[in-house]
């Protein structure tokens, strides 16, 4: 009896070591147990993911752009649309946990000169608010004027002037429910000062006050400025989804009564993502109508415009100017991979003397295609090749188009 007793518990206890024998991926020379054995070997030696140089590069750009608590950083931004390619610079310090003062400026090869300081609160009232205060002086020096009109003028007519603008503001933005509701409210006060120009046919030699309001007119505005979005995007600096609607007021209140006016902005954006945001379908309208009342008139220089690197890219900057203003945008942007973009789009927009007149009649128009350097939040270079009924016209910029 007690030999049968001793070989059952022999038995007994071969089990356990033959199944954990068995059940050891190093041990097993089948082709399931190499599977196993060699995926244990490389848990054990897992590592970050480190990203490739041009992953690396790209976002060192975005957050120099960005001013990541960075001192110096770059600045593009040029003094006004059509000052051609721009280049400056700027000094950025945190005078607390979140806020900080931005000294910085930019310069073209054409003369246009941009300095000014900012200060940004952008955490205020439980981190609903964004407060930014501005003050700065701006010089333009070959700014395009084609006459009033969308049909009625050609580029044949183009004359220039210049001007200078010292300028002050203050912007202060609220997110009531954290999310998608923007309130904006603010105020600026500047003066603009118009006058001839020396890269080509001066205006005062081509137009007169009758065809071009406001010639020889040096206001002074208080500009008050009211506004409300809905805005979903993830960045207004680069986004592949959501959208925004916004409606903006503002008022013109001139010091010596004669230049004041009104005007109401209309903006939609929207962006539709397909095929996992592979591929975005972006649209964007915009609506810009002024208002007068009694003896009061629009300077030429403060009338909605289109034409240039951010609206109808086929054509000059400043292309079209009149009382009012329709744009119609769409893209069709391919995602090539993380950090570059390729774009397919069309533009059309007419500008009027009535806000009646907005209509799909007479739409100016072109088409082109579009290369975009971007981060997950901002895009540092934009190049658009367009082609309109005048040509073809190339835009580089450091700034989504919308």
């Amino acid at each position: 009896m007690w030999v049968r007793s001793a070989v059952v518990a022999a038995c007994l206890c071969a089990v356990p070591a033959v199944a954990g024998a068995q059940a050891t991926p190093e041990n097993d020379t089948t082709r399931a147990g190499i599977i196993a054995a060699q995926q244990l070997d490389k848990a054990t030696r897992l590592e970050p993911y480190q990203p490739n140089r041009a992953e690396a590069i790209v976002k060192e750009v975005e957050q120099l752009l960005a001013g990541d608590k960075l001192h110096w950083h770059p600045f593009f931004e040029s003094a006004y649309r059509g000052g051609g390619f721009t280049l400056g610079g700027g000094y950025l310090r945190h005078v607390g946990d979140y806020n900080w003062v931005d000294l910085r400026g930019s310069a073209t090869f054409s003369g246009y000169l941009r300095f000014e300081g900012e200060f940004r609160a952008p955490r205020l009232f439980d981190r609903r608010g964004s407060l930014s205060i501005v003050s700065g002086w701006r010089q333009a020096t070959a700014v395009g004027y084609y006459g009033l009109g969308t049909a009625a003028t050609s580029a044949n007519d183009q004359a220039f002037y210049s001007f200078t603008q010292p300028y002050a503001s203050a912007t202060l933005d609220v997110r009531p429910n954290r999310q998608w509701l923007v309130v904006s409210g603010g105020l600026e006060l500047s003066q603009w000062r118009p006058d001839g120009s020396d890269a080509g046919l001066s205006i005062e030699d081509a137009y007169t006050p009758e065809s071009a309001p406001g010639l020889g007119a040096s206001p002074t505005y208080l500009q008050l400025i009211g506004a409300v979005a809905a805005d979903t995007r993830t960045s207004p600096g680069y986004t592949r989804r959501g959208g925004r609607y916004s409606l903006t007021a503002n008022a013109y209140v001139d010091e010596g009564g004669l230049y004041s006016f009104r005007r109401l902005d209309y903006d939609a954006i929207q962006h539709i993502p397909v095929a996992r945001d592979a591929w975005v379908l972006s649209l964007h309208g915009r609506v810009e109508t002024t208002h007068t009342s009694g003896g009061e008139q629009v300077p030429f220089f403060m009338m909605p415009a289109l034409g240039g690197g951010s609206d109808l890219r086929g054509f000059s900057s400043w292309r079209f100017r009149d009382l009012n203003s329709l744009l119609l945008q769409a893209e069709w942007r391919v995602l090539v991979n993380t950090f570059f973009d390729t774009a397919l789009f069309v533009d059309a927009g007419k500008v009027t003397s009535r806000a009646a007149d907005l209509d799909f009649r007479g739409l100016k128009s072109d088409y082109g295609i579009g290369l975009r350097i971007h981060g997950p939040l901002a895009t540092p270079l934009r190049i658009d090749l367009a082609r309109g009924n005048e040509g073809f016209h190339l835009v580089f910029s450091s700034n989504a188009v919308f």
